[in-house]
């Protein structure tokens, strides 16, 4: 019981790593209708960018805040430069979405090389600590990992408080209604999508610096594993739904972790087919209530 209750806990955490990659995603595919393939390289230079500083400075703050800023800034210019030029254009946004994830992909290899490197984690998240539980046994407690599922819970509540209480939310879903009337009322509304774009590379950046230290190495194809859970989260928790992919990432990571530890020959295969059968069966998602688009 005690080795289910640890695999339990080491797979919400990776949980926390899908939500930061599917929430966003799922914002800017269920609100904006845009299909973008070139998250897992906002993901990916995050993790190499994250690693670059915390080697040069020692610190693990500046290395995330560096990552982010890097997601921040090169989420403005795919949806600047690409994206805003095939709104409603389904096609060339998968068409344009892969190639930048492809050229930027590649260009990781440029910069830092094709193989992979080591990252260390912050000495004052080392080490794990032993909750004895009785009869049930020792649970083993990650401190990293905890990390990981503090910061998750803080950034979905953050989040979801963002798009439902505050003005830029209510904006941003109001212009996605109705771009026109907004743009109307004197509100540039391509500002508040490019901005979407932007808080949601960042996130994926971010991501990216809490994915390195976690795995211990990174390479040019860290990001497409989570690319691929990124989107299956975003059709689990139903699409345009923050709180969703935060509910969708946990039950995947939980799903993950256990057909991983019972059926490991099905591991690979089991989210995919999930999804397959989400799309036939219920295609607005497990979690579509949760919040209301």
């Amino acid at each position: 019981m005690a080795n289910i209750l640890t695999l339990l806990f080491n797979g919400i955490s990776e949980g926390a790593l899908y939500f930061l990659m599917a929430a966003s995603l799922s914002v800017i595919l269920g609100l904006m209708g845009v299909v973008n393939f070139a998250h897992g390289t906002l993901f990916l230079w995050g993790a190499y960018v994250f690693r670059m500083v915390f080697i040069f400075t020692g610190s693990f703050i500046l290395g995330i805040i560096a990552a982010a800023a890097a997601g921040f800034v090169l989420g403005i210019i795919f949806e600047k430069a690409f994206i805003s030029r095939v709104y409603g254009n389904i096609g060339a946004q998968i068409m344009i979405t892969l190639g930048l994830q492809i050229v930027f992909t590649e260009l990781v290899r440029v910069f830092w090389g094709p193989t992979a490197l080591v990252v260390a984690r912050p000495e004052f998240l080392e080490g794990v600590s032993h909750i004895a539980l009785g009869d049930i046994g020792t649970v083993i407690i990650s401190h990293y990992r905890l990390f990981l599922i503090i910061v998750g819970v803080l950034i979905a509540i953050g989040g979801h408080l963002l798009l439902t209480k505050t003005r830029v939310g209510m904006t941003i879903r109001a212009g996605v209604q109705n771009s026109e009337m907004v743009g109307a009322l004197g509100i540039n509304i391509n500002l508040y999508f490019t901005l979407v774009f932007a808080v949601g590379g960042a996130l994926a950046g971010f991501g990216g610096a809490l994915f390195a230290p976690l795995s211990g190495s990174i390479n040019p194809d860290s990001g497409n594993m989570f690319q691929l859970m990124a989107f299956i989260v975003v059709v689990v928790g139903g699409m345009g739904s923050f709180m969703g992919s935060a509910l969708g990432s946990l039950f995947m990571a939980v799903m993950v972790a256990l057909i991983g530890w019972t059926l490991p020959d099905i591991s690979l295969v089991a989210p995919v087919a999930l999804m397959a059968l989400i799309l036939i069966f219920k295609p607005q998602g497990l979690f579509r209530w949760a919040v209301k688009k």
